[in-house]
């Protein structure tokens, strides 16, 4: 293909035996941008993914044609019917996504891809009162505009050692926010807990304990952490990600209760998303679920899910237990941008009480403000959410690999935003409150200045921007991986022994600068292990 302006200037020439014809041809402006989401077209102009795929009908058009009858020679019949059908254009598709929203995910994920050295990341934002995705981001992207050449080092290589170079452009376009399941990890304790509050299992007051494991049927089941959490709330517990309670909570709860949840929050189904190409999770059938696979369910093993499933359920957390479908797509126009179909947004069910979804805010605030997820923490927002860290299975079984998330919302008092980034493969620290939770902070940053959501800040927080101060946190007798989040929370960096240089997960066992010490923003907190 040709630009016009070449083409006219090798016409201008005017060779023999040269022809050039005109044709259309779909143009990509901004590249890589939301690649995965548009998708893209053949040499045809047929959507050959994405949302170009989708949407196909509504964006081709009618061509127009000129009927005629003609004898077998192909010369027009004198008395022969002749009709004329005037091509129609097709419809301009508006999309849900926002282009600020949407560059400051891209942005962060591409910086996060060089500090952690990882496979791919993902990014999915939405608006929990709509369903609507504000941003839908994958690394690495590919050009729409020559969708058959990888824009990506590596997958360029793999592509020209490839036999069937068609499975490596798959993989390339494919989007696997929509497309591929993991397993959420801790992420999902968010769901088990709020399950079992509504279905009144368990209350907010009630205390449970964790020595670091719990046996069900016999079976040993450990805790990420090795030191013992004690005495906890399920506030508690959520914010120290402990498996040992969240199993219990599931326990207690029973498969047949904790099932019809997983249906209410549209984890056993497909969301109906706009977009070819949506994966099922994968959940084992109740009539095989034992006592320990149900209380694995509960900490977010042994289950797998996409990330728009896992998002779309936690949004209804943030609308007052109103499960939405999610959307990428809101209106078609036509040509001079009049609306031709509106989509309005889908509400499939109520999934949780206004009182339960509170509660569950006010812990998804606790896990950020107090607890392991402070790597998200804004000064002068509410934000809550969750980290997750799951081993990721390769060839049938788990590898060395690991999916690091965070979920999470803001601002908690009437969240407009949600976030989820799934860190796949990361080199070095694994842990979703190292890995994924500063990614989601610089994300979030941007995107609530951009709403114009102002800071509210406390009278603790002003005098400490006033001051250029921050009180260091208590991290003794946490385990690092958690102590690193706390401290990220303060506006403070960390530092570790150099014997514990590969290790997130040892128990701090002294610190400096001392707890309570007031010092400058993003001053160092020394840690120390045995």
């Amino acid at each position: 293909y040709l630009d016009k302006e070449t083409a006219d200037k090798i016409r201008a020439l005017k060779y023999s035996g040269l022809e050039i014809s005109a044709a259309t041809k779909r143009n990509y402006p901004l590249g890589t941008f939301a690649s995965h989401v548009l998708g893209s077209v053949n040499d045809d102009n047929q959507g050959r993914t994405g949302l170009e795929l989708q949407y196909d009908e509504y964006l081709s058009g009618v061509s127009g044609r000129w009927v005629r009858n003609h004898d077998l020679s192909g010369n027009e019949l004198v008395e022969g019917r002749e009709e004329y059908h005037e091509a129609h254009d097709g419809l301009n598709v508006v999309s849900t996504l926002d282009e600020a929203i949407q560059h400051y995910a891209e942005k962060a994920i591409a910086e996060g891809m060089e500090k952690t050295g990882a496979k791919r990341i993902m990014c999915l934002i939405m608006d929990p009162e709509t369903g609507d995705i504000l941003a839908s981001a994958v690394t690495p992207g590919f050009d729409p505009n020559n969708a058959t050449v990888p824009t990506d080092e590596k997958m360029a290589e793999e592509y020209e050692k490839a036999k069937n170079k068609s499975e490596v452009l798959s993989k390339m376009w494919r989007n696997p926010i929509v497309s591929d399941t993991y397993e959420p990890g801790s992420t999902f304790k968010l769901i088990t807990a709020s399950s079992a509050i509504e279905e009144k299992a368990i209350t907010t007051t009630e205390t449970f304990s964790c020595n670091s494991r719990v046996t069900i049927a016999g079976v040993t089941l450990h805790c990420w952490s090795n030191r013992n959490h004690g005495t906890q709330t399920i506030k508690e517990a959520v914010g120290n990600s402990c498996n040992p309670v969240l199993a219990k909570v599931a326990t207690k709860m029973g498969k047949t209760t904790f099932y019809k949840y997983l249906d209410l929050y549209g984890i056993t189904e497909k969301t109906g998303v706009d977009y070819p190409g949506e994966a099922g999770s994968i959940v084992q059938s109740l009539e095989n679920v034992g006592p320990v696979e149900l209380a694995t369910i509960g900490y977010g093993h042994g289950i797998s899910v996409t990330p728009i499933q896992l998002l779309t359920a936690v949004n209804a957390i943030g609308n007052d237990g109103v499960l939405l479908q999610p959307r990428y797509v809101k209106a078609l126009t036509d040509s001079d941008g009049k609306v031709v179909e509106e989509y309005e947004p889908v509400i499939v069910r109520k999934v949780l009480s206004s009182k339960t979804a509170s509660e569950m805010r006010d812990i998804m605030e606790y896990v950020v403000s107090e607890g392991g997820g402070g790597n998200a923490k804004i000064t002068g927002y509410r934000i809550g959410g969750k980290t997750g860290t799951a081993n990721k299975v390769e060839n049938g079984k788990y590898g060395d690999n690991y999916y690091s998330s965070f979920i999470g919302m803001a601002p908690m008092d009437d969240p407009k935003v949600s976030i989820l980034v799934i860190v796949d493969s990361p080199k070095g620290s694994y842990y979703g409150s190292i890995v994924a939770a500063p990614i989601a902070k610089s994300i979030l940053s941007d995107v609530l200045r951009y709403m114009n959501i102002s800071p509210e800040y406390t009278d603790e927080e002003k005098a400490a921007i006033e001051g250029n101060y921050t009180v260091v946190p208590n991290v003794v007798g946490k385990e690092f991986s958690e102590a690193a989040g706390i401290i990220g929370g303060k506006d403070l960096k960390y530092s570790r022994p150099k014997s514990a240089r590969n290790d997130d997960n040892f128990t701090v066992v002294d610190q400096y600068p001392k707890a309570g010490t007031k010092v400058k923003k993003n001053s160092v907190v020394y840690v120390y292990k045995e």
